[in-house]
Protein backbone atom coordinates (compact mmCIF):
# COMPACT_ATOMS: atom_id res chain seq x y z
CA UNK A 1 0.00 0.00 0.00
CA UNK A 2 1.79 3.41 -1.02
CA UNK A 3 1.29 6.65 0.86
CA UNK A 4 -1.27 8.88 -0.26
CA UNK A 5 0.84 11.84 -1.10
CA UNK A 6 4.61 13.02 -2.58
CA UNK A 7 6.10 15.35 -0.01
CA UNK A 8 7.24 12.59 2.54
CA UNK A 9 9.55 14.26 5.21
CA UNK A 10 8.47 17.85 4.49
CA UNK A 11 7.23 18.22 8.41
CA UNK A 12 10.44 17.44 9.42
CA UNK A 13 12.15 20.14 7.56
CA UNK A 14 11.99 23.99 8.68
CA UNK A 15 11.19 24.98 4.87
CA UNK A 16 7.82 26.14 4.00
CA UNK A 17 5.31 22.95 4.09
CA UNK A 18 3.77 21.65 0.31
CA UNK A 19 1.30 24.13 -0.84
CA UNK A 20 -2.15 22.79 -2.11
CA UNK A 21 -2.57 21.96 1.51
CA UNK A 22 -3.58 23.17 5.02
CA UNK A 23 -0.56 23.52 7.16
CA UNK A 24 -0.83 23.41 10.94
CA UNK A 25 2.32 24.07 13.14
CA UNK A 26 1.70 24.71 16.80
CA UNK A 27 3.94 24.15 19.69
CA UNK A 28 3.69 24.18 23.73
CA UNK A 29 6.49 24.74 26.21
CA UNK A 30 7.47 21.59 28.27
CA UNK A 31 9.53 22.54 30.62
CA UNK A 32 13.09 22.44 30.77
CA UNK A 33 16.20 20.24 31.02
CA UNK A 34 17.37 16.29 30.58
CA UNK A 35 14.45 14.93 32.50
CA UNK A 36 11.89 16.55 30.80
CA UNK A 37 13.22 16.02 26.98
CA UNK A 38 13.46 12.43 27.85
CA UNK A 39 10.18 11.83 29.43
CA UNK A 40 8.55 14.06 26.73
CA UNK A 41 10.63 11.83 23.97
CA UNK A 42 9.27 8.36 24.97
CA UNK A 43 5.71 9.73 25.48
CA UNK A 44 5.81 10.79 21.91
CA UNK A 45 7.67 7.45 20.33
CA UNK A 46 4.83 5.56 22.23
CA UNK A 47 2.47 7.33 20.68
CA UNK A 48 1.40 9.22 23.86
CA UNK A 49 -0.08 11.62 22.37
CA UNK A 50 -2.33 10.14 20.37
CA UNK A 51 -3.76 7.79 22.97
CA UNK A 52 -3.73 10.78 25.33
CA UNK A 53 -6.29 12.64 22.39
CA UNK A 54 -8.40 9.87 23.21
CA UNK A 55 -7.43 7.67 19.81
CA UNK A 56 -6.57 4.04 19.97
CA UNK A 57 -3.08 2.91 18.23
CA UNK A 58 -2.71 -0.84 16.47
CA UNK A 59 -0.35 -2.18 17.12
CA UNK A 60 0.45 -0.08 20.15
CA UNK A 61 4.53 -0.92 19.40
CA UNK A 62 6.68 2.19 19.87
CA UNK A 63 7.03 4.23 16.56
CA UNK A 64 9.23 2.41 14.05
CA UNK A 65 10.24 3.53 10.75
CA UNK A 66 8.06 1.70 7.82
CA UNK A 67 5.86 0.59 10.01
CA UNK A 68 2.08 0.84 10.03
CA UNK A 69 -0.34 1.81 11.90
CA UNK A 70 -4.36 2.28 12.41
CA UNK A 71 -5.67 4.87 14.57
CA UNK A 72 -9.24 4.62 15.99
CA UNK A 73 -11.26 7.66 16.48
CA UNK A 74 -14.96 6.51 17.63
CA UNK A 75 -15.80 4.90 14.10
CA UNK A 76 -13.26 6.77 12.36
CA UNK A 77 -10.54 4.31 10.89
CA UNK A 78 -7.31 6.31 10.19
CA UNK A 79 -4.40 4.32 8.69
CA UNK A 80 -0.96 5.95 8.33
CA UNK A 81 2.59 4.63 8.36
CA UNK A 82 5.79 6.11 10.28
CA UNK A 83 8.09 7.77 7.62
CA UNK A 84 10.54 9.09 9.64
CA UNK A 85 11.67 8.23 13.59
CA UNK A 86 13.85 11.53 15.03
CA UNK A 87 16.30 10.93 17.86
CA UNK A 88 19.01 13.55 17.43
CA UNK A 89 20.54 15.51 20.53
CA UNK A 90 17.99 17.68 20.70
CA UNK A 91 15.40 16.57 18.63
CA UNK A 92 13.05 13.65 19.28
CA UNK A 93 9.92 11.79 17.40
CA UNK A 94 8.40 10.75 14.32
CA UNK A 95 6.64 11.14 11.56
CA UNK A 96 3.53 9.53 9.96
CA UNK A 97 2.32 9.96 6.13
CA UNK A 98 -1.38 9.34 5.29
CA UNK A 99 -2.11 5.44 3.99
CA UNK A 100 -5.10 4.75 1.32
CA UNK A 101 -8.45 4.81 3.72
CA UNK A 102 -7.06 7.78 5.93
CA UNK A 103 -9.69 11.02 6.12
CA UNK A 104 -6.85 12.98 4.74
CA UNK A 105 -3.63 13.53 2.35
CA UNK A 106 -0.88 14.48 3.85
CA UNK A 107 1.55 14.38 6.83
CA UNK A 108 2.08 14.86 10.47
CA UNK A 109 5.01 14.96 12.74
CA UNK A 110 5.40 14.80 16.32
CA UNK A 111 8.67 16.25 18.01
CA UNK A 112 9.85 16.87 21.24
CA UNK A 113 12.56 19.63 20.38
CA UNK A 114 15.27 20.81 23.19
CA UNK A 115 16.40 24.37 22.55
CA UNK A 116 20.17 25.83 23.61
CA UNK A 117 19.16 27.42 26.62
CA UNK A 118 17.32 23.90 27.92
CA UNK A 119 14.08 24.66 27.62
CA UNK A 120 11.74 21.88 26.18
CA UNK A 121 8.71 21.86 23.35
CA UNK A 122 6.49 19.58 21.88
CA UNK A 123 5.57 20.29 18.04
CA UNK A 124 3.22 19.20 16.11
CA UNK A 125 3.61 20.28 12.15
CA UNK A 126 1.13 18.95 9.32
CA UNK A 127 0.12 19.29 5.77
CA UNK A 128 -3.20 18.26 4.72
CA UNK A 129 -6.27 17.76 2.02
CA UNK A 130 -9.01 15.93 1.67
CA UNK A 131 -8.49 12.44 1.26
CA UNK A 132 -11.80 10.92 1.81
CA UNK A 133 -15.78 12.38 0.49
CA UNK A 134 -16.72 13.09 3.89
CA UNK A 135 -13.53 15.10 4.65
CA UNK A 136 -14.05 17.16 1.52
CA UNK A 137 -17.84 17.66 2.34
CA UNK A 138 -17.43 18.58 5.83
CA UNK A 139 -14.48 20.93 5.26
CA UNK A 140 -14.85 23.33 7.91
CA UNK A 141 -15.98 20.25 10.25
CA UNK A 142 -13.05 18.11 9.18
CA UNK A 143 -10.87 21.01 10.53
CA UNK A 144 -12.06 21.94 13.45
CA UNK A 145 -11.98 18.50 14.39
CA UNK A 146 -8.48 18.22 13.17
CA UNK A 147 -7.84 21.62 15.37
CA UNK A 148 -9.66 19.76 18.57
CA UNK A 149 -7.37 16.82 18.39
CA UNK A 150 -4.02 19.39 18.20
CA UNK A 151 -5.44 20.48 21.27
CA UNK A 152 -5.88 17.22 22.66
CA UNK A 153 -2.45 15.96 21.25
CA UNK A 154 -0.53 19.10 23.09
CA UNK A 155 -2.25 18.59 26.46
CA UNK A 156 -1.33 15.17 26.78
CA UNK A 157 2.71 15.32 26.07
CA UNK A 158 2.57 18.53 28.46
CA UNK A 159 0.99 16.01 30.98
CA UNK A 160 3.11 13.03 29.87
CA UNK A 161 6.85 14.97 30.68
CA UNK A 162 5.36 17.07 34.00
CA UNK A 163 7.31 16.32 37.31
CA UNK A 164 5.52 12.99 38.81
CA UNK A 165 5.21 12.89 42.22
Amino acid sequence: MNLTYTEVGATLTDRELPSGYAHLDRRVRLGSGQQCFERAGAAVLAWGAQRGAGLSVTPGDEAREGADAVLRLLWLRIPCRVVRVVRDGDRTGFAYGTLPGHPECGEEAFLVERDADGTVWFRVRAFSRPGRWYARVGGPVARAVQSWVTRRYLRAVVAAAGDTP
